[in-house]
């Protein structure tokens, strides 16, 4: 017998077996259901009264399924909270050194990459969303404007030109679902190879190569990236470089400019880190000097969260035709609800000021880390890149022998080998370190750990 119980404020599929009695098929279908993570630890379960009349069953027969199921471990019943599926054992099957509280967390997370998402402006975003969706027309929550909601690019326009130097107009502003999407979308419509940073991230290589795009390596050294060869684009981080830290020279800000201009290729500006300066004045975006040849790309990844799922490209005007309309065919237009809420961020200045805050918390971590690696200079240990960002290069002699450290004290970092286009011809060796990612609670015995790693 199949019953279905949606009354009660949960709605879950049970198979009752006439053969086994009522009680006892009762019994069986809940134990399967919690086993099968249908039923979720502290999932509430209905009243015996309300339940038995959902199955047909006696309540005194509901009672006693419960009574057995608690008796078992299975339930827990205390009065005032009725009756709740019980935490199930973990039958955990990773490194206890190695891991955290579930599979995929490292004990002492210092990737990097990602920011403290524990510092995400919950109540500004809740104030924003409902202010947003309080004058928004009904309109807004159809199809849109494959560009995006004119709120958000209006917004944009005026704060990245305050604050990032980029000439924008709300007309040359695409809003894409994060950066990958905008590096996608460029890769799709601009034919012929594109030169990408080396060393640089893996991923945004392989997004790029799979758009059908040929990726050629466009050195780094201490002043940023080189001119690039004879391509159609190249993508560069000018404000901090990734993974090496370093900001684009002045000399090659402008010869990449001139070859663009020289060529008609395309320079792609990821604004990599651009809020987050500590000991430098802030460096405008290059867009700012060849908006007509540079298509500025950025995202609230790491002001915000990576969970927001927000980005933008200011692109040259000949250009934003043939992206609005790979946009379109993608996924027509980024989700709505969360442009508003930024767009509302943006105009009252909430963003600025949790830029501000965040900015400020991630220099104390900052300091905090040098501080460590400074005494750990004896073992060879060298920083790069500390300036700005959320990251650090630490050059270390023996790559291999650290990475295998981390791993055995639960420490999680950037392998600078991973980075270059073909490891083994690699220059540099060392560790990348995130400080952007452990909560505060936990970021200075995440530093402890590394401390232990690197000497």
């Amino acid at each position: 017998m199949s019953q279905t119980w949606a009354t009660s404020g949960v709605d879950l599929h049970l198979d009752l077996d006439p053969a086994t009695g009522r009680r006892t098929g009762l019994e069986h279908a809940l134990r399967d259901a919690i086993r099968a993570g249908r039923l979720a630890p502290g999932a509430r379960l209905p009243a015996t009264r309300r339940l038995a009349v959902e199955l047909g069953l006696a309540r005194n027969t509901v009672a006693a399924a419960y009574d057995q199921l608690v008796a078992e471990g299975y339930l827990t019943a205390r009065r005032g909270a009725g009756t709740q599926v019980a935490p199930l054992p973990r039958h955990d099957h990773t490194t206890p050194a190695a891991t955290g509280p579930d599979d995929h967390t490292p004990l002492h997370d210092l990737r990097p990459g990602s920011p403290d998402v524990s510092a995400f402006p919950a109540t500004d975003w809740l104030r924003a969303t409902r202010r947003a969706l309080a004058a928004a027309p009904a309109r807004a929550h159809g199809y849109g404007d494959p560009r995006g909601r004119i709120e958000l690019r209006t917004a944009l326009a005026e704060y990245l030109g305050r604050t990032r130097g980029v000439q924008a107009t709300p007309d040359r502003i695409v809003i894409t679902s994060g950066y990958a999407q905008a590096l996608s979308l460029l890769a799709t419509v601009t034919d012929g190879p594109f030169a990408m940073e080396d060393p640089g991230l893996p991923f945004h290589r392989a997004v790029v190569a799979r758009a059908g795009r040929h990726v050629v390596p466009l050195p780094v050294d201490d002043f940023g990236a080189r001119t690039p060869p004879d391509v159609a684009a190249a993508v560069v981080t000018p404000a901090h470089q990734y993974p090496t830290g370093v900001p684009l020279h002045p000399t090659r800000r402008h010869a990449l400019t001139t070859w663009a201009r020289t060529t008609g290729a395309l320079l792609v500006e990821d604004d990599y880190d651009g809020e987050f300066r500590y000991d430098r004045q802030p460096l405008g975006a290059v867009q700012g000097t060849a908006p007509d040849h540079v298509a500025y790309a950025g995202s609230a990844s790491k002001t915000l969260a990576p969970g927001v799922r927000l980005g933008w490209l200011v692109l040259p005007a000949h250009r934003v035709d043939a992206v609005v309309d790979a946009k379109l065919h993608t996924d027509h237009h980024t989700e709505v609800i969360g442009q508003l809420a930024l767009a509302d961020l943006i105009t009252t200045h909430a963003y600025d000021r949790h830029i501000r805050a965040r900015r400020l918390r991630y220099r104390k971590r900052r300091d905090l880390l040098v501080r460590r690696l400074h005494h750990l200079a004896s073992h060879g240990v060298t920083t790069h890149g500390v300036s700005a960002g959320l990251h650090v290069l630490v050059e270390h002699p023996d790559e291999t022998a650290v990475t295998a450290r981390a791993a055995e004290h639960g420490v999680a970092l950037g392998a600078l080998a991973e980075h270059w286009h073909h490891p083994a011809a690699a220059t540099r060796h060392g560790v990348i370190v995130g400080y952007g990612s452990p909560p505060d609670h936990a970021y200075r015995a995440a530093l402890d750990a590394l401390a232990l790693v690197l000497a």
